[in-house]
C-alpha cells in the first residue's frame, strides 16, 4: 500500500457504542486493557466514553486519558452545556483528545424525542459546537440518524457546524437503516454541495440493523468519507456497529479499487477480537468474517484440493495477516482424499493408493456421527489398518 494514497482513520468505540450493547459492562481495568490493545493495533481514535452518564463512565475516560499514548481520546457528549464541559473535563490530561458532540437532526427524532423545529435543531448544533471549540481544538458533531433526515437539511446543519469549527463531521446511520448506493450518494452531495466541506474530515457511523453496516461504511470510503466509527467484533447498541475487522480488511483487501490505506496493525485483529470477547462476554461466532474460527477453515473436498495447490483459489485474505493462525482443512464427511492424505503426512504417516482409500471410507463412515475428525481418530484408523510410518 503506498503511502501516497488517502489515509482513511479508524474511530473505534468499542468502549463507548460496544459498551452499551445489552449485557455488557467492562470494569475499569478491563477498559485499560481494551485501551492498551487497541494503541498496539494503532487505531486513529478511541472513544473512551460518554462521560455525563454516570460518575464511573467520567472516570474511566479520565484513565484512559492518562494512560494512552497514541491515539486521539474522545468523550461523547450531547449538544448541553454540562455535558460538553464533563467531557472537557475527563479528557484533560489526554495528549490528543476531542470532543464528539451529537444531535438528532431527522423528522422523526425532531417531533417525538426532541420536540424541536428544524431552526431550533440548527440553534442547538451550532451553539453545542461553538461551546465544545471553545474547550478543545478537535471537535467531531454527529447527526443522529442522518439516513433518514431530509438531505437539504442535513446540508445545513453540517454547514452551520462547520461555521462553529468542527473539524469532523459524521453522518450516522443510527438505526441501521441505509442501503450503500444511498449512503454513497449522501457522502457525494454533502462533500459538493456543504461550503467548507474540503476543510473537515467527513465519517461514517454504521449500525447493522438490516446486516449492511460493513457495506454502507465502504460505500461511505468511496464516496469519500476519511473516517470510519467501529467496534471489535461490531458489537454495539442492538444488532451492533460496523466491525472494525471486517472494514479494515475489506479496505486493505481491495485497495485496487478503493485506493485508501489505513494504519492499523492487521496482524493483531485476532488477538484483540479475543480479548474483547473474553472481557465482555460476547462469544464470536465460527463463521463470523475476518476473525471467526472458521473463517480460514475448509471442509469440502474441492476447495481442500484448491486450497492444497493454492490458498487463493478460495482465500482472499491470508491467516496470518489478521493474526488467525494458518489454514486449517477439516477432516469432516464433505471432506477429501488430498486433505485427508496431507493431514496423515504431518502425523508422520505414509500410504499407498489402497490404504488411503479405506481409512477415507472409515473416516467418511466416522463423520455420519461425529462432526469433526481429530488427530485421535486419525491415528486409531491408521493403526487398524495396513500402512508405513515413517522411522518403523
Amino acid at each position: 500500500m503506498s503511502e501516497s494514497e488517502p489515509h482513511v482513520r479508524i474511530f473505534d468505540t468499542t468502549l463507548r457504542d460496544g459498551e452499551q450493547a445489552p449485557g455488557v459492562s467492562i470494569t475499569l481495568s478491563e477498559k485499560l486493557e481494551i485501551a492498551k490493545a487497541l494503541c498496539e493495533l494503532d487505531v486513529d481514535v478511541i472513544e473512551a466514553g460518554f462521560p455525563v452518564t454516570s460518575d464511573s463512565v467520567f472516570e474511566s475516560v479520565q484513565a484512559i486519558s492518562r494512560t494512552v499514548d497514541g491515539p486521539t481520546v474522545c468523550a461523547l457528549a450531547r449538544c448541553v452545556r454540562n455535558d460538553i464541559e464533563r467531557a472537557a473535563e475527563a479528557l484533560r490530561d489526554a495528549p490528543r483528545k476531542r470532543i464528539h458532540v451529537f444531535l438528532a437532526t431527522s423528522p422523526i427524532h425532531r417531533e417525538h424525542k426532541l420536540r424541536k423545529s428544524r431552526s431550533e435543531v440548527l440553534a442547538t448544533a451550532a451553539e453545542g459546537v461553538a461551546h465544545a471549540r471553545s474547550l478543545c481544538d478537535d471537535v467531531e458533531f454527529s447527526a443522529e440518524d442522518a439516513s433518514r433526515t431530509e438531505p437539504d437539511f442535513l446540508a445545513e446543519v453540517a454547514e452551520r457546524v462547520i461555521g462553529q469549527g468542527a473539524t469532523t463531521i459524521n453522518i450516522p446511520d443510527t438505526v441501521g437503516y441505509a442501503l450503500p448506493t444511498e449512503t454513497a450518494d449522501r457522502f457525494q452531495a454533502l462533500r459538493r454541495s456543504v461550503r467548507g466541506a474540503d476543510k473537515v474530515i467527513w465519517s461514517a457511523h454504521c449500525h447493522d440493523d438490516l446486516g449492511l453496516a460493513t457495506a454502507n461504511s465502504v460505500a461511505a470510503v468511496s464516496a469519500g468519507a476519511r473516517q470510519v466509527e467501529c467496534t471489535i467484533n461490531g458489537i454495539g447498541e442492538r444488532a451492533g456497529n460496523s466491525a472494525l475487522e471486517e472494514v479494515v480488511m475489506v479496505l486493505a483487501t481491495r485497495a485496487d479499487r478503493l485506493g485508501v490505506r489505513t494504519g492499523i496493525h492487521t496482524q493483531l485483529l485476532g488477538a484483540t477480537s479475543r480479548l474483547v470477547s473474553r472481557l465482555t462476554g460476547f462469544a464470536v461466532p465460527p463463521n463470523k468474517p475476518v476473525v471467526g474460527a472458521n473463517a480460514f477453515s475448509h471442509e469440502s473436498g474441492i476447495h481442500q484440493h484448491g486450497v492444497l495447490a493454492n490458498r487463493a483459489t478460495y482465500e482472499v485474505m491470508r491467516p496470518e495477516d489478521v493474526g488467525s493462525g494458518a489454514t486449517r482443512l477439516v477432516l469432516g464427511k464433505h471432506s477429501g482424499r488430498h486433505a485427508l492424505r496431507r493431514r496423515l503426512e504431518q502425523l508422520g504417516y505414509e500410504v499407498g493408493e489402497e490404504s488411503l482409500d479405506r481409512v477415507f471410507s472409515s473416516v467418511k463412515h466416522l463423520a455420519d456421527t461425529k462432526k469433526e475428525i481429530d488427530d485421535d481418530d486419525l491415528r486409531l484408523l491408521i493403526e487398524e489398518r495396513p500402512h508405513t510410518h515413517r522411522g518403523t
